[in-house]
């Protein structure tokens, strides 16, 4: 599959000013950080309620954005005409996801700043929040190939909110309802235990489990993507 840093630039530069002419995909941002805002008025915020605001920004800003761009362009008829061009999937997905890769690190450095939140070490988190978003940029493109307007993104992504952004709620039901073991390896849990570890100490050769469990769903999110990509374009 070719690769074309200029089409995909183009892609980037065509969303990003649809993007900011669209109040209601932009006010999903604007709610994460009043969320933000508000715990760090709170006094000193526990760990887990920063990650609480850092999984809402994923599931609401990353899936949801991404989610959004995909049906928009559906919902116009204008996705056949770009899977149609010269621009490859690479090119597209690519240009896409660079978008919502952006205003998503964006808005997770300032919900942190917001509420306070400074690691006693930044790079594995960095690393653990770049494969997040990852997972979550591909996520929203299977939605958004499944959805068919804006108006059925929105409604699609609330599952995907509940599931992640409240998945360290669920866990406190795991012993009780032994069908909710599945919630321990969301990669939103995982990310939050990796946390807790990194505030004890320790470093990349003791997280690797957690970054390896958020890989996996990266790698198996990719892989969904690509297949139903390509289903679209057959079709």
């Amino acid at each position: 599959m070719t690769f074309s840093m200029k089409r995909a630039l183009a892609i980037f530069q065509k969303d990003l000013k649809d993007l900011s002419k669209n109040m209601y995909i932009g006010s999903t941002v604007l709610i994460v950080i009043l969320l933000a805002a508000l715990y760090g008025r709170m006094g000193e915020v526990p760990l887990e309620m920063h990650y609480l605001v850092i999984n809402f920004v994923f599931a609401m800003v990353t899936a949801f954005i991404q989610c959004a761009i995909i049906a928009e362009e559906k919902e116009k008829n204008t996705l056949r005409s770009l899977m149609l061009s010269p621009a490859s999937m690479n090119d597209i997905i690519f240009g896409k996801s660079l978008v919502t890769f952006v205003v998503t690190i964006l808005t997770v450095v300032l919900c942190a700043w917001l509420t306070g939140y400074q690691p006693a070490d930044i790079l594995p988190i960095a690393f653990a929040l770049i494969l997040s978003t990852l997972f979550y940029i591909a996520l929203g493109t299977i939605l958004g190939l499944l959805s068919k307007s804006v108006m059925e993104a929105s409604v699609i992504i609330l599952p995907v909110v509940f599931i992640f952004g409240f998945g360290s709620f669920l866990m406190s039901y795991v012993e009780e309802y032994s069908f909710l073991a599945f919630v321990e390896y969301l990669p939103s849990v995982q990310l939050i235990e990796l946390a807790y570890e990194v505030e004890e100490g320790l470093g990349f050769g003791d997280l690797w489990f957690h970054l390896f469990i958020i890989a996996l769903w990266v790698i198996g999110s990719a892989i969904l993507t690509i297949i139903m990509y390509k289903k679209r374009e057959m079709d």
